[in-house]
This record gives C-alpha cells, structure tokens and sequence, in this order.
C-alpha cells in the first residue's frame, strides 16, 4: 500500500497553530466555508450497522457544505479521496479492509465509531492503516457529538411544564448488571418510583412513543451504559432535551457535562454522596416550582442540534477537511481509542 509522504504517530497530538490561523479557521467554520476549493469525495466502505440512506445528488448541501459528494460505491475506491470505515463492521468480520487494493497515495482512511472504548474491540489489527479518527469525543480529528449547545435560543417563550404524572423514567435496552448505571438504579428505586421502558424491562417504545412517553416524567435517567471521555450519547440530547424532561445524568464528569450541555441544564449523580441524597433532591425539584423552573432557564439563551443522519456526520468532514493533518497515521490506534 502506497503511503508516499505520510509521517507516523502512536496517537494524535494537538497540532501547534498562530492566534491568526485559530481565528481564520473560527470564521471559516462559522460561516460554513470551511471547504476546499476543490471537490472533496468521500467513499463509505460499509454503512454503519447494516442501515442505508441514499446518496445520490449532492447531500452534502442540505447541510449548506458545498463541493462535498459522497458515495457507498467501492467501486469508486481508486478515485475517492477520504475513505470511511465504521468500526463495528471491522470487528465482527462483517466487513473487511480493501488491503488487496492499491491505494492511492493521496487517499486518507477514517476510522468511524460513535462507541466508548469497552465497545470497540480488535483494535490492535489496524495499527498502521489509519489517517484521521472521527468519534463524539472533541479530540477526534473529525469530531462529530451526539449533539451540541449553541448560543441564542429558538424558543425564548418556552414554558416548563411541571404538571407530569409521573417522577423519573428510563429506558434500556441492553441492561447489565455490572454497569455503574444498574447500580445506582438498583439502590436509587429503593427511595423514589421509576418507571422503566425498554427491551429490558420487556415494555419497548417505538420511536414513536418515546419522546411522548418520556415527557410524561418530570426527569430522566440519562446514564451512560459506559463513563467515558467525552461520552454523551442520545440518552442526554433527544431522550431528556427533546422530551423537556430534566435529565439525571451518569456518564463522564461534571466538567464535561458543563462544557457540552447547556447551563444549569442537568443534575450529576456524582454531585451526591448517596442516591438517598439524589433522591431526596429529586422530591425537592419537583415539589418547587421555582428549583423545577431553573433547569429550563437555559431556553431562554442557548439551544441545541442533534446529529442523527449519518449523511451529516459524513459531510462534516469536508467543513474540517482543510484543517485536518495531512500526514499522520495512527501506528497504535488503540492506544488512542482507550486513552
């Protein structure tokens, strides 16, 4: 495999840029601008767990990023010039890395998961392939989050409803009891009701039903099935936000909730010394108006986006193309992964 001018690395570091270069590249992604003056085509090798959408035309413009075609055709590989491979098909066998091919030497592989470390398993047989990372944590070269905070509201009128028939709720699925979050479910239901929806629990919710059945509850349980960096699934963005109930969160740390969520838009289960202090601060919210209101408050001055379409994960990384480094390789990528 030809990999002509491509220097090495275990594991990224942050590449050193002038005060005037951070502030080009701000208003450059501000802007939406931030694309090369060249069309940038971007080959999906498999898609991820097996669910398609279409690529035909110019996708990439529905999110206004121009010269940026994407495309699920391997027969396109010879010409594409960042190739994208979701990592759960890797590690299962149920897809497989082009090394029969020759690759052009101005081509970059992105490694792809939207996964914690525990989940990303036979990481050691793709040491060595392996350009730019792209995953939720903010030190990928292509960071792509569940969602995000942007300053100045969509809804300042927004109104918090506490009229809720029901306390706390959680939906799981794939429930193991050596996971922190089943223990702080386990001991947090000795002192306040949850109701528990979910495959687990035997009572699924269509998506459909979710957000409305959640929205019943005055808070959610958005606990993390893994704490680690940066991991901020869905669980917090559309199962707690988009429903407007007040997510509980268990996942990473304070800082990084407060770095990423809105303000004073959350509650940390680390922030207490016991669940018999969550929950006695849980009954506290919801029987005051006033402590309930302020969870919402950040409506008036921030919103949130949610990225669920793989299409728009793919076309962010054109907007980052022009700053991403053009010559590393990750020599030990799981060292990168698990760090």
């Amino acid at each position: 495999m030809s990999r002509a001018g491509q220097s090495s690395t275990g594991s990224k570091q942050p590449d050193a840029m002038s005060p005037s270069l951070l502030d080009h590249r701000f208003y450059l992604q501000k802007y939406h601008l931030d694309v090369p003056q060249r069309n940038i085509s971007i080959l999906l090798w498999h898609w991820p767990f097996g669910r398609s959408y279409r690529l035909d035309g110019d996708k990439c413009q529905m999110y206004n990023i121009s010269r940026c075609f994407l495309t699920d055709n391997t027969s396109a590989f010879s010409t594409a010039d960042v190739v994208v491979f979701h990592h759960q098909e890797l590690s299962t066998g149920l897809s497989a890395l082009p090394l029969h091919l020759d690759r052009p030497a101005f081509q970059h592989w992105v490694w792809m998961s939207m996964e914690p470390p525990v989940n990303n398993a036979n990481l050691t047989q793709l040491n060595g392939l392996f350009n730019w990372t792209m995953s939720y944590r903010r030190d990928a070269d292509i960071s792509i989050p569940y969602g995000k905070t942007i300053l100045g509201s969509d809804d300042p009128g927004f109104q918090a409803a506490p009229n809720r028939s029901c306390l706390v709720s959680w939906v799981v699925s794939k429930y193991q009891a050596h996971q922190a979050r089943a223990g702080v479910y386990k001991s947090l239901k000795k002192y306040i009701p949850i109701e528990v929806y979910g495959s687990w629990n035997k009572k699924p919710l269509s998506d459909g039903k979710l957000l409305s059945t959640i929205a019943n509850c005055i808070f959610y349980l958005s606990f993390e099935n893994s704490e680690a960096k940066d991991y901020i699934s869905e669980k917090l963005w559309r199962n707690a936000f988009q429903a407007g109930a007040i997510p509980v969160v268990l996942g990473p740390s304070r800082a990084t909730y407060e770095a990423l969520a809105p303000p004073g838009s959350f509650i940390h289960v680390a922030d207490f010394k016991s669940t018999a202090d969550l929950a006695a601060y849980l009954k506290h919210v919801a029987a005051d108006r006033q402590a309930y209101e302020a969870y919402f408050q950040w409506h008036s001055t921030h919103r949130i986006k949610t990225y669920t379409d793989w299409r728009e994960r793919l076309c962010q990384i054109c907007v980052q193309y022009p700053s991403l480094p053009a010559n590393r390789i990750y020599q030990d990528l799981e060292s990168w992964v698990k760090s």
